[in-house]
């Protein structure tokens, strides 16, 4: 099955003060989150990647852009990829929510938070958020397979806790464990969805080093482990001839 590229959009001002941004108006890349952004369309901008979805989010949709003109497609908004919808808490320092009680169950049982309502933004739960963002790249990497072929690779441009969710779902660990995945800003994490169990290729990496993930036909649907851990990707010069 095709090759799934999970990338977490560059820094913005929230992240850099320590603000939980969620879906509040106005916050896009800072000065070093354009610069990820650009470096990310240099380092992945040889890979053969046919179709871009990105969160709504202005910081996301900045950070996909260029991405997608360098492989000249367009980008596709996914509201299933959007942040989660932290209602009251949009907006406010993490420093501040650490005190309240609500913060303990989303580090230590994730699966039964709830955020609170709020009149200026939705909320949901974290169970929500990672139903719809599984739903949505696991749909899309099928319609990937139909149009494209089980070696395609595409790319799907998120936030943090979305990304931890999707890999976590991959990983096969139950919602309550997602804490344990760091996704830092600007970062590429690399999943496949083969019949049958999902294959982790990456998680919290750079945007280097990935020429060799695109997959022969017969690796492309195949969910078999290496066994001994795998050879690891192609490097040097002329190591894809042959593939």
């Amino acid at each position: 099955m095709p090759t799934l590229l999970l990338i977490r959009h560059g820094r913005t001002s929230a992240n850099a003060s320590g603000i939980l941004a969620g879906w509040l108006d106005g916050v896009g890349l800072d000065e070093a989150g354009v610069a990820q952004a650009a470096r990310l369309s240099e380092d992945l901008g040889a890979l053969p990647v046919c179709r871009v979805l990105a969160s709504p989010l202005p910081r996301t949709l900045q950070t996909a852009t260029p991405l997608a003109q360098r492989w000249g497609v367009p980008v596709e908004h996914d509201a299933g990829l959007g942040e989660c919808r932290y209602g009251a808490w949009t907006g406010r320092p993490l420093s501040e929510l650490a005190h309240e009680s609500l913060w303990q169950t989303v580090q230590r049982t994730p699966s039964a938070a709830h955020f609170p309502p709020s009149e200026a933004f939705e909320s949901e739960s974290l169970a929500q958020m990672s139903a719809r963002a599984v739903e949505a790249v696991r749909r899309t990497d099928a319609e990937v397979a139909a149009e494209h072929g089980p070696a395609a690779v595409w790319a799907a441009v998120s936030h943090g806790d979305v990304i931890k969710a999707i890999v976590a779902d991959a990983l096969g660990l139950h919602l309550d464990q997602f804490q344990r995945i760091v996704i830092d800003p600007a970062s590429v994490s690399v999943i496949r969805y083969p019949h049958g169990r999902p294959l982790v290729l990456r998680v919290n990496g750079p945007g280097v080093g990935l020429e060799g993930l695109v997959p022969a036909s017969e690796e492309a649907t195949s969910d078999e482990g290496a066994v001994g851990g795998g050879a690891g990707a192609p490097t040097g010069p002329g190591a894809d001839q042959g593939r």
